[in-house]
């Protein structure tokens, strides 16, 4: 048995093609994030992964949508996500696959069509 921390975790991330790493793995990630109210991401989108979140606790708003404790959204390739944290949030994010540098920071006018 393996016993690991989250702290010692980055940003949460704890399984995927990355280190550090709970469990090593192309297939998949699985990283559980705390954002404050009013936080936000960057607007990014992903060209490989398909991004599955599930707010365990909060109320956010993502792609024009608000989505409340206990909900769960997918985020498919090349779909921008500027995700705005209007109370204090906990989700558990799977992205698959696992793939380093598949994260693409953009300003508003430059998002894919």
């Amino acid at each position: 048995m393996k016993v690991f921390s989250l702290k010692d975790m980055y940003k949460g991330w704890f399984i995927g093609n990355f280190e550090p790493a709970a469990f090593k793995t192309e297939n998949f990630e699985v990283g559980t994030i705390v954002h404050p109210k009013g936080s936000f991401w960057d607007t990014h989108y992903h060209k490989l992964a398909t991004e599955i979140t599930y707010l365990v606790k909060g109320k956010m708003k993502i792609c024009d949508t608000i989505v409340s404790e206990g909900e769960i959204f997918v985020i498919d390739p090349y779909e921008v996500a500027s995700p705005e944290f209007l109370e204090d949030c906990t989700v558990v994010v799977i992205k698959t696959p696992s793939v380093p540098g598949d994260k693409y920071v953009i300003s508003d006018e430059n998002k894919p069509a």
